[in-house]
């Protein structure tokens, strides 16, 4: 079976989570070679040389960037498509409504020329053969915020990098010069992660705040005003240093995530296999049985949950190998196997429809 990797063309100009998730996917699944005795051939599709009709299935990550119109191009040629579509678990009934009924004006005031990015993911999710959820709360926005069949959408985590296992803070505190306990945030600046509210609740708790991530043009002055707080510490993204990113987690009393949405799953995994655990906001994707005593979802505006959070899990620090044991199933290969039965079903599925 071959299959065919695609999402947006701007895809790897940058780094961040999509990009490991789509590398760590196509390495473990090529690795397994076979599943269920069908051959696996899985490659990134260059669309310029390449056709979508030279695959047996195509698996699109991220259901936005004009993702959307990869999806039809494969409907119209009869090519079934797994899509990955990254929604975040924010969506709801009441939002879906709301962007439908907009979605609805734009049309009739263009004469039905201009879509919203709302009316492409939904379409791009309506085409989709399967759809792949990283976990319950996407499905759940998948299926009220764009009324899709929830017969069609399947829950994978991903995995987890192996090495983040076996880190320790050593080398980030050498480097850095950093001793003693500190709090992490990785992600970039902006106001939408809340750096800076962060910022000033550790301040009044007279505890140091390490901030891993990039702050785009438009956000320079909201990075001074984070920085102008007592306590902060700025290293940028540390770009293409994998070990360090780890020695950071493995180091860090606590990692943070009081952005005003959901968190990024990966690093939130990331931070619990390195022992570390985590305060994350109440609209994160993340759902781990059993993860109470290292995994605190608070709201992202509340300062005095965040403070009470912070002090249990600083003064009372769970067990770094009993942190790491709550995410240690989830390895890429795992993760392989699973999108390996689903593209089998799927051929299987087709296979008997045309019989």
């Amino acid at each position: 079976m071959r299959i065919g990797i695609l999402s947006y063309p701007m895809l790897f100009q940058r780094e961040a989570a999509i990009q490991l998730q789509i590398r760590e996917t196509t390495r473990a699944l090529n690795a397994l070679h076979e599943h269920r005795g069908i051959a696996l051939q899985v490659e990134m599709v260059d669309p310029h040389p390449m056709h979508l009709e030279d695959y047996d299935l195509i698996h699109v990550f991220s259901a936005s960037g004009g993702n959307y119109r990869i999806v039809e191009a494969a409907a119209e040629l009869g090519v079934p498509v797994v899509l990955s579509p990254l929604i975040s678990p924010g969506w709801d009934r009441a939002c879906g409504e709301h962007a439908r009924l907009a979605d609805h004006r734009l049309g009739r005031q263009t004469a039905w020329s201009v879509q919203s990015s709302y009316a492409q993911t939904r379409r791009a999710l309506q085409l989709a053969s399967t759809v792949v959820a990283l976990g319950q709360s996407e499905k759940r926005a998948i299926e009220e915020g764009f009324l899709i069949d929830g017969a069609k959408v399947r829950v994978f985590p991903n995995g987890v990098s192996p090495h983040l296992f076996d880190a320790n803070g050593e080398l980030f505190r050498q480097r850095t010069g950093i001793q003693g306990p500190f709090v992490l945030m990785a992600g970039h600046i902006s106001p939408y992660q809340n750096q800076l509210g962060m910022a000033r609740v550790l301040a009044e708790m007279a505890l140091p705040f390490v901030l891993l991530g990039e702050t785009r043009e438009r956000d320079q002055d909201y990075l001074r005003q984070v920085r102008a707080v007592r306590g902060v510490t700025c290293l940028g993204g540390l770009k293409h240093d994998a070990k360090m990113l780890a020695s950071a987690c493995a180091g860090a009393s606590v990692l943070v995530l009081p952005c005003q949405g959901d968190a990024c799953s990966r690093t939130v995994f990331d931070s619990l296999a390195a022992g570390t655990p985590v305060i994350m906001n109440t609209a994160s994707p993340v759902e781990l049985p059993e993860s109470g005593f290292a995994l605190r979802q608070v709201a992202w505006d509340d300062a005095a949950a965040q403070q009470h959070a912070l002090r249990q899990l600083i003064d009372a620090p769970p067990a770094r190998e009993q942190v790491r044991a709550l995410v240690r199933p989830y390895t890429w290969e795992r993760a392989a196997a699973q999108l390996a039965s689903c593209y089998v079903d799927l051929a299987a599925s087709r296979s008997t429809l045309h019989a």
